[in-house]
């Protein structure tokens, strides 16, 4: 491989009206993404970005998206995306500690940008131009800044030939060719979104729908019209969609099925899946492992609800005191100026993920929870998953999760945040009376705190260091 823009470039070649990407209305081919590919590359390196260099990108989902990534790709540079759900602020720590040669965004983002000089990616002129193919397998060629559950994110470096691993992995799991049509609406400043489904798509030469951002009726629309075959989802995105009235009418018999990640899928988001004829297969990984690292494929997803499959066809997984560990070339290489962080998470080859799991006799594994949010009560493991697909039972329930604080008595003891339908007559007596007999005392919340809505990042996943924190204070 020279590097990932080879991709276009050789489905150019080959079949250049072969649509790679469908996006408002407008049919992209291979010959098309190509041109504007190698036309960025160009501007990019007229404006002195060259190996090494970063590029930040503040943008919804789009065609120069993905050109960009191949743009800098070509020349050995690194994209930096960006989470526009983020604060000014927030994104201001990322461009500091970035240090991109270059900015750019969409104008709807001005206010985030912080008066960081961007350029708006309405004035790109990308006629023309020649670029040198500097870029290599070894390259970095990402610099995605983690989720931030657990507090100030981190950058992990992935480099060309990760991309490419992760892609073969992706084709496994979903036994992708270039027939499928992959419906793309999670943000690709994600791994998820970029990684797990569209870039293997664009690397086999199959066709990309691509949304600027996900809403319910919109993406059923888009299943219903534009026929696809393989779609991803989260656990937020399920149940908007569930929810939505066109769910029980909605035609989805072109899925074969949809993969499911970022956290742990609750079961009963699965089985409505399941009950329309539309199989969920899940993965697991984190932004450090590309992500793919365990999966399900077609052939076992209805059979093992809750697992999240087996190791990726080139990945290895192990788990160290219940942790699981990864290895294998889809891993980033570190984190960005982070030695400390590094040493911790990176150690010999293998990245400690934090989560906790286990292996069923059939080699399942199953995501228990996230390390850190394991609560240790009165030497008691307790684990917030476990309470929160009990409480979720209640009808009434839309949201909840569960935390530690701290506790003078048991050392720390379980808080559940829980939202409640518009509606619905649920006090804390009603909570505690659903528990009883479905899980052990030392289990149950010593605490309900009631809230119209959690606190979530921009793939869905509870920010429990902000609820540890509010729990932290209600206890103090």
């Amino acid at each position: 491989m020279r590097d990932l823009s080879v991709w276009i470039e050789r489905h150019a070649r080959r079949t250049p009206d072969a649509v790679a990407l469908r996006f408002e209305g407008r049919m992209i081919t291979y010959a098309d993404l190509d041109v504007r590919t190698q036309g960025l590359a160009a501007w990019l390196c007229a404006r002195g970005v060259g190996g090494g260099d970063r590029v930040a990108l503040l943008s919804t989902n789009n065609p120069d998206y993905l050109a960009l990534l191949f743009a800098c790709a070509r020349l050995g540079a690194m994209l930096v995306p960006l989470n526009w759900r983020l604060a000014p602020a927030e994104i201001g720590q990322i461009l500091d500690d970035a240090e991109p040669g270059l900015f750019l965004a969409e104008r709807d983002f001005a206010a985030s940008t912080g008066g960081r000089g961007a350029v708006w990616l309405d004035e790109l002129d990308a006629g023309g131009g020649e670029a040198p193919c500097n870029g290599s397998p070894e390259a970095p060629v990402l610099l995605v800044y983690t989720s931030g559950t657990t507090g100030r994110a981190k950058g992990a470096v992935l480099t060309q030939q990760a991309l490419a691993w992760n892609a073969v992995n992706s084709q496994h799991m979903h036994d992708m060719t270039s027939r499928d049509r992959v419906l793309t609406f999670l943000p690709m400043f994600h791994v998820g979104g970029l990684n797990i489904q569209t870039l293997p798509a664009l690397a086999l030469g199959a066709e990309v729908v691509l949304r600027r951002r996900f809403d319910p009726g919109d993406a059923l629309d888009a299943i219903a019209r534009e026929r696809p075959t393989l779609s991803l989802v989260v656990p937020a995105v399920m149940k908007a969609m569930i929810e939505h009235p066109r769910w029980t009418d909605c035609d989805l018999s072109s899925l074969r099925m949809v993969g499911a990640g970022s956290s742990i899928v609750p079961v009963d988001l699965i089985r409505a899946f399941h009950a329309r004829g539309l199989p969920v297969a899940q993965v697991y990984g984190a932004t450090e492992t590309g992500p793919i690292a365990i999966y399900q494929t077609l052939a076992d997803a209805m059979a093992n609800e809750g697992s999240t499959g087996q190791p990726a066809l080139h990945c290895e997984a192990r788990l160290e005191d219940g942790e699981i560990l990864i290895k294998g070339p889809n891993v980033a290489t570190g984190y960005w100026r982070n030695d400390a962080a590094t040493r911790e998470s990176f150690v010999d080859g293998w990245f400690r993920t934090g989560d906790l799991g286990r292996v069923d006799a059939n080699g399942n594994w199953w995501v228990v929870e996230r390390k850190k949010d394991m609560i240790i009560s009165g030497g008691e493991n307790v684990y917030p998953a476990e309470i929160e697909a009990a409480l979720s039972e209640i009808v009434g329930v839309a949201d909840c999760a569960v935390v530690a604080a701290p506790d003078a008595r048991w050392g720390e003891v379980p808080v559940a945040f829980v939202v409640v339908r518009p509606g619905a007559a649920l006090d804390e007596a009603a909570l505690r009376g659903h528990l009883e007999g479905r899980l052990a005392r030392f289990k149950w919340p010593k605490a309900f705190v009631f809230r119209g809505e959690l606190p979530r990042n921009a793939m869905g996943k509870v920010q429990r260091f902000a609820l540890r924190a509010q729990a932290r204070e209600g206890r103090e």
